[in-house]
């Protein structure tokens, strides 16, 4: 019998590099930029706005329309309450299992969670006050918003898991159309989603790094695409 392979022993060499810096160093560095932030919103002016965050409020205040509250309740409604919290998760975890990538279930499940965590201990650590002209319900705290951190985190881990250009490109236009979203609404500042993409890549990144190799490998031993097995690549 032949020796059984591990995800760890399938991984690429590249793989098996991945947790010595970069990509720590990078995830961190996010993590750090978003804390930054964070305490710069609220040591320079107890909180108030920048004058980029006010300049663009009144922009789309003065451009509301239907069309644009139309999408902007719909990214609301993606981005929180039971879809967020319950509904998405359950439709990528069972997804990932499908496809036989229980690794892959377990990262996302735990970048998830660690962002949802994240999120909640920044709002109570810096207290931001909201925008007055909010068009929905929200709940304390105005930095990060955690429609766009949840969006950042699910587009930057599936496209670690899938790396393919149509993955980046709708995980890029997902998270923009939310950051756009949450603004328009009034939930939150510009700085406040600009925070929260931060937040969101470099969780994704940092929870990576230590599973890089198991998830190499995961995706080097999971069962071929009926395509490509239908049309074998030629040498």
């Amino acid at each position: 019998m032949g020796i059984r392979r591990t995800p760890e022993v399938a991984a690429k060499p590249p793989a098996k590099r991945i947790t010595r810096l970069w990509p720590l160093v990078s995830g961190i560095a996010a993590l750090v930029l978003t804390f930054a932030l964070g305490a710069l919103i609220v040591l320079r002016n107890n909180g108030l706005p920048f004058s980029i965050d006010t300049r663009w409020m009144q922009d789309v205040i003065e451009h509301r329309a239907p069309v644009w509250d139309a999408l902007s309740l719909a990214m609301n409604f993606l981005g929180g309450g039971l879809a967020a919290i319950l509904i998405v998760p359950v439709l990528i975890l069972a997804a990932l299992l499908l496809v036989k990538r229980p690794w892959a279930a377990g990262y996302y499940l735990v970048a998830t969670l660690v962002t949802g965590g994240a999120v909640q201990l920044l709002k109570h650590l810096f207290g931001r006050a909201r925008p007055e002209d909010i068009l929905v319900t929200v709940d304390y705290g105005s930095f990060p918003s955690g429609h766009v951190a949840n969006a950042a985190t699910m587009a930057a881990v599936l496209f670690i898991l899938f790396p393919r250009f149509w993955v980046g490109a709708a995980g890029v236009l997902y998270t923009v159309v939310m950051m756009f979203s949450r603004t328009y609404l009034g939930a939150h500042w510009l700085s406040d989603t600009i925070g929260a993409l931060l937040l969101g890549i470099g969780v994704a990144i940092v929870v990576w790094a230590p599973l890089a190799a198991k998830l190499d490998g995961e995706h080097e031993l999971a069962p071929p695409h009926p395509a490509k097995l239908r049309h074998p690549r030629r040498e």
